[in-house]
């Protein structure tokens, strides 16, 4: 063969060569790229699906998505597979018949009716093996293995950690018998509406709400001047002299009660519910002269509390009992501006007094021993009411709930869980406590009457989690339930994106 005849040889064998060289190449980035996934979801990151409502509604399993056909609030309501015989963790493609609910805001009892798809549960980001080099945070929202059945994965939020001792009184969490503040993130995720001005019933003559026809639950006391309803039912007006206050209170009679209710669950034990005194009242106020003030006053057990601001001079903090007033705090602040509404809040939360007017903030500690907000009469029905005088306009009012742990009674029907006032829990090394948002749906460290599960025949203490059951913290929701634009048959799935949200957890700091 001459050369020329052999270098053209060569020449049409090169191609063939470079293909082979190219697709084992191909493979050998597609073989590391599965292997740096694989590492990566075994260590460093993990999806995974929220299957049911423990958490809700900071964390959401397969649910129906309401919308009160009164008001128009939107809420969402759990599913629960086993009620409509399908087996645990099932959710259906077709349409199911939702339970009755009532809406949080209104009261409109909506009863079982028309049939709609279910939502799937929230999908969440989780950092693995952050544990394995910094200490757990109290309130951290945590995945870890089930230690009755270490082949599940449970959600829970982190409450108390090794070498503590846990205390549930009155549905706040104790710490080495002090109350436990909530970091203010965690603290926003936890509100939860009893009523929302905004959303004004369409037909309030029907017997449905709470038993009856709607009334306006903000009514005003005796020779109050608020005026609501001629322009805009969703609006409050005042125009009275500088010095004569006026005073408006939220009616539960009427209204949604105090009591610790979730959306989210049944509706047949609300009236089992205990009463919650941890509450904050929001709203706009417009000022239209200059002179005047504006206030708030919540009561918790036998002592109400006053905050207000004077548009010429403090914000002021107080304390009422028996007809005696005692300042607590007080705060100069400049005028606000004329005719520009201003966000007033003030919430009795976890031992703290907060009032916050536009920019400012002044806050009270009550003190973090179980008695320093008074003797704990559960029983009395809280009480908030609105206060001002001048020439006031009130807009976007509303009135939220704090998270409260529910006591044994009220969550699965027994006589005793762990962790209740008067029987503290303590946990021992690489021991920690998980409790649900949904309190009265969530079987957690409360209820674990077992011993857990280990490696070996090991066992650990019922109600703990043990440190190597630790899998990561909850980071983010990144796929929400999601939407099927073409019906029960569509294929094609749109994520709620305005529901994709960080997971808030612990600071590490005792607020």
């Amino acid at each position: 063969m001459s050369k020329a005849k052999t270098e053209k040889a060569d020449f049409k064998k090169e191609p063939k060569k470079s293909r082979a060289a190219e697709i084992a190449n191909t493979f050998e980035w597609l073989i590391t790229a599965f292997v740096l996934a694989l590492l990566f979801m075994a260590f460093v990151m993990q999806a995974f699906r929220i299957p049911t409502g423990s958490m809700a509604d900071t964390l959401k399993g397969a649910h129906f998505r309401l919308r009160c056909p009164q008001c128009g609030y939107e809420y969402d309501y759990g599913f629960i597979p086993e009620r409509y015989g399908l087996p645990q963790d099932t959710i259906p493609r077709g349409y199911l018949k939702a339970v009755s609910s009532r809406c949080p805001s209104c009261g409109h009892y909506q009863l079982a009716g028309g049939a709609m798809s279910i939502a799937n549960g929230d999908r969440i980001l989780v950092l693995k093996c952050i544990y394995q080099f910094f200490e757990p945070k109290r309130w951290d929202v945590v995945v870890f293995k089930n230690p009755l059945n270490p082949t599940i994965n449970y959600i829970k939020r982190l409450i108390g950690r090794p070498g503590e001792k846990v205390e549930i009184i009155d549905g706040d969490v104790y710490i080495n018998e002090k109350i436990s503040r909530k970091p203010p993130k965690v603290q926003n995720e936890l509100w939860m509406p009893i009523y929302d001005n905004d959303y004004q019933p369409a037909r309030p003559e029907e017997p449905c709400f709470n038993g009856h026809a709607w009334r306006q639950p903000f009514k005003n006391s005796k020779d109050s001047e608020w005026k609501f309803g001629e322009n805009s039912h969703a609006i409050f007006r005042l125009d009275t002299p500088p010095a004569q206050v006026n005073w408006l209170f939220y009616d539960t009679s009427t209204g949604n009660d105090f009591r610790a209710t979730y959306a989210y669950n049944d509706v047949e034990d609300y009236a089992n519910r205990t009463y919650c005194s941890d509450l904050m009242v929001r709203f706009y106020a417009g000022l239209a002269k200059p002179d005047g003030s504006i206030g708030v006053e919540l009561s918790k057990y036998q002592t109400n509390y006053k905050a207000s601001v004077d548009f010429t001079g403090d914000m002021v903090i107080e304390a009422v009992k028996a007809q005696e007033h005692i300042e607590l705090a007080r705060k100069p602040i400049e005028p606000p501006i004329m005719n520009k509404p201003t966000l007033v809040k003030f919430a009795n939360v976890d031992h703290q007094l907060i009032l916050e007017f536009g920019r400012e903030k002044l806050t009270y500690d009550l003190g973090r021993n179980p008695e320093d907000a008074g003797p704990r009469e559960t029983n009395i029905q809280p009480q908030a009411k609105i206060f001002g005088s001048g020439s006031l306009t009130l807009s976007h009012i509303a009135i939220f709930r704090d998270i409260h742990y529910t006591e044994a009674k009220f969550a699965n029907h027994s006589k005793s869980a762990r962790a209740m006032e008067g029987n503290p829990f303590e946990l021992e090394e690489d021991e920690f406590f998980m409790l649900g948002d949904n309190s009265p749906s969530s079987q957690d460290s409360r209820w674990w009457s077992e011993p857990g599960k280990g490696n070996n025949g090991r066992s650990y203490r019922p109600g703990i989690v043990p440190r190597d059951y630790l899998i990561g913290k909850a980071l983010c929701v990144y796929w929400p339930s999601w939407f099927r634009p073409l019906g029960k048959a569509s294929f094609v799935f749109i994520p709620n994106v305005g529901q994709v949200r960080l997971i808030y957890g612990g600071t590490g700091k005792e607020q």
